[in-house]
């Protein structure tokens, strides 16, 4: 998790009790002894970590690129994964999602980068989709292409139908979006809601 969004998250979990919020940039996490795996926005996956699922004809269209970073998130979703642990991908972290399960990515979005912390931008949902909001803060320069395996789009842009909400059928609670949830939580409030919920009771329960 990146300095910067200290200060969506750390007073969310303040919210639920007895949760403690580990951040891996700062200090050790052991994913065996984690209870859910929370994955936020940042910088652009590296090409090597890119290049096992599709072609980079351009490097110059990644953006600050953190190997270290992916080295850490990738598998961490893979043991995630094997252990049936919630995940909540944010952003970037939506992306590492699904190109660590196979998927693949947009690398560039001309013109969609600039911020946008109202709810600006308008939906599609699929009928059913657990939480749906008419529109959401979205800026980004890539997005999601091809989706990994257990994937299912959720909520797409009105505009350019870029894939704005996604959930995984085979996991009893992953769920990743591409806008930015954590900036608003009283209008997003149902999806950290949600999360905790899973957080708190062990699976199986």
């Amino acid at each position: 998790m990146r300095e910067s969004d200290d200060r969506y998250f750390t007073p969310w979990a303040q919210l639920v009790p007895g949760l403690e919020l580990r951040n891996a940039r700062t200090s050790e996490v052991d994913m065996a002894e984690a209870d859910a795996l929370l994955l936020t926005g940042g910088c652009d996956i590296s090409e090597l970590f890119l290049r096992p699922r599709q072609p980079v004809p351009d490097p110059s269209l990644i953006q600050d690129p953190q190997m270290d970073r992916d080295a850490w998130e990738f598998p961490a979703v893979m043991a995630a994964f094997e252990r049936n642990l919630p995940i909540l991908a944010i952003c970037r972290g939506v992306q590492v999602l699904n190109v660590a399960l196979g998927g693949t990515l947009i690398l560039d979005i001309p013109g969609h980068t600039g911020p946008r912390d109202e709810n600006a931008q308008p939906l599609r949902w699929k009928a059913g989709a657990a939480h749906s909001f008419p529109r959401v803060n979205s800026s980004h320069h890539q997005a999601l292409d091809r989706l990994a395996w257990g994937l299912e789009v959720e909520a797409w842009s009105a505009t350019d139908d870029i894939i704005e909400q996604v959930r995984h059928t085979g996991q009893r609670f992953v769920l990743g979006t591409q806008y930015h949830p954590e900036r608003d939580r009283i209008y997003y409030a149902p999806i950290f809601s949600e999360f905790a919920r899973h957080v708190q009771r062990p699976a199986g329960a």
